[in-house]
């Protein structure tokens, strides 16, 4: 509508020009007049700078919208004054599109500052940094923990940690790591996260930092008040019937002269007593050797060699050792993979000692349980890891318990090591992966690998 208006006028405008020229030309020629064509002159003269005026006026008006879109200043309104009703339309979708306009920006202000507040406010050290090392935002958290007031390039750090800088920036979208920092002597583990993505086609790394000392501390002092009960109750275990015979055989032979440097008689009940004491204790003695041994077999894992194996050839041949054991008990052995082309980067012969161990924990747990089956299960979970499952229809593990299971030397059997669990533990660990249980009682026991 304000389109055809514009034309309407501009067509009526020029014609009424040419009009006036026409006249012009027949007053001279026709009538011979000679002030009416000055005046006619006049008249197309005023009419032709009014025509752009009125065309220029238009122009600048939409220049003045495109340069307010431009530079996002919605502060201004275009009257459109003098151009007459028929740009009422325009002036008012020039001023419904700034307004909205205007709402938007003021929606997207109200956003972008709660945002800030909530970076700002929010308990875990941020910093947004580009390749460069330079800060586009730092929270307040991360200048507490820095003890800073600003922050331009995060190579400013550099006093504090030359390792964090370097670490920062070489660190990838997705990557987590841990750097160790001493500040006025104290100890501090950052664990760091790091995201990527662009902004103004600018690449953005934003890295969210915690300070965990306090928690590995706590966790790490769980871990060694568990080992050192565990090591206590096997070491008194053997100490505590040691010393007791040890003692025994010291009052068995106090009895006896050795002054006069004569043989002495010795009753045989004397000597039966002294001959068992001395059996136990060498038994007991025997027993703490092993202990240590065993303790000393945790830290002395081989280093992996990873290759690229199919999970299913890793099963088989778990099965195909493991078979005369499953047959003697009369346990079924299941074995699903999905794919069934599923393949793992491992090291053979570790993961296969971890499901050996599983398998035969299994089988014990089945001695005495009817329709006994196992499976030996491989999937791709939800986040696309590879899991390996050793399930069994067993008794299952206490809810008591079943925190304790991977404690080294902690163990449920009466003439079990305790270790292998703990080994199995380790073993994944080395191979950046994870070892759980869950166990529902007299229904199903499930050990899951994650790698």
């Amino acid at each position: 509508m304000v389109y055809r208006n514009f034309k309407i006028n501009i067509v009526v405008r020029i014609i009424l020009i040419i009009v006036m020229i026409l006249a012009v030309f027949i007053s001279i020629y026709r009538f011979g007049f000679n002030v009416t064509p000055i005046l006619l002159c006049v008249l197309i003269i005023f009419q032709i700078s009014d025509l752009i005026r009125y065309v220029q006026k238009t122009n600048r008006y939409l220049t003045s919208f495109l340069e307010s879109i431009r530079y996002a200043d919605f502060s201004r309104s275009f009257k459109l004054e003098g151009l007459g009703s028929a740009y009422d339309e325009m002036r008012d979708a020039f001023n419904d599109v700034i307004s909205d306009f205007q709402k938007i920006r003021s929606e997207k202000e109200e956003h972008f500052h709660y945002l800030q507040n909530v970076i700002q406010h929010i308990g875990i050290s941020l910093i947004a940094f580009q390749k460069d090392g330079s800060v586009e935002m730092i929270n307040n958290s991360a200048k507490k923990l820095f003890q800073i007031s600003k922050l331009k390039n995060i190579s400013e750090l550099e006093s504090y940690s030359p390792e964090l800088v370097i670490k920062m920036k070489n660190m990838k979208s997705g990557e987590r790591i841990l750097v160790q920092v001493i500040d006025n002597d104290m100890m501090m583990q950052l664990a760091i996260y790091a995201t990527e993505f662009k902004i103004r086609m600018q690449r953005i790394i934003l890295v969210s930092i915690q300070n965990i000392q306090s928690e590995l501390e706590e966790q790490e002092m769980a871990a060694w008040q568990k080992l050192i009960q565990v090591l206590t109750h096997e070491i008194m275990n053997s100490i505590t019937p040691i010393a007791s015979l040890s003692s025994t055989i010291n009052e068995l032979l106090k009895d006896i002269d050795t002054t006069d440097n004569k043989p002495q008689m010795i009753d045989d009940e004397t000597v039966i007593d002294i001959r068992n004491s001395l059996k136990t204790i060498t038994k007991r003695s025997t027993g703490l050797v092993h202990f240590v041994e065993s303790y000393r077999n945790l830290t002395k894992i081989p280093k992996p060699k990873f290759d690229i194996i199919p999970i299913k050839e890793i099963f088989n041949n778990v099965h195909l050792l493991m078979e005369k054991d499953l047959k003697l008990k009369v346990i079924e052995c299941v074995i699903d993979i999905s794919p069934p082309s599923l393949e793992l980067t491992a090291d053979e012969e570790l993961i296969e000692q971890v499901l050996i161990n599983l398998v035969k924990n299994a089988i014990h747990a089945l001695s005495d349980i009817d329709n006994a089956k196992i499976i030996l299960k491989a999937f791709l979970d939800k986040r696309g890891r590879i899991a390996v499952q050793v399930i069994d229809n067993g008794p299952g593990i206490l809810n008591e318990v079943i925190d304790k299971i991977f404690i080294p030397f902690f163990t449920t059997k009466p003439e079990g090591s305790g270790i292998g669990l703990s080994l199995s533990k380790q073993i994944l660990r080395m191979h950046g992966g994870t070892l759980t249980a869950q166990s529902e009682p007299n229904v199903e026991t499930n050990f899951t690998l994650r790698f």
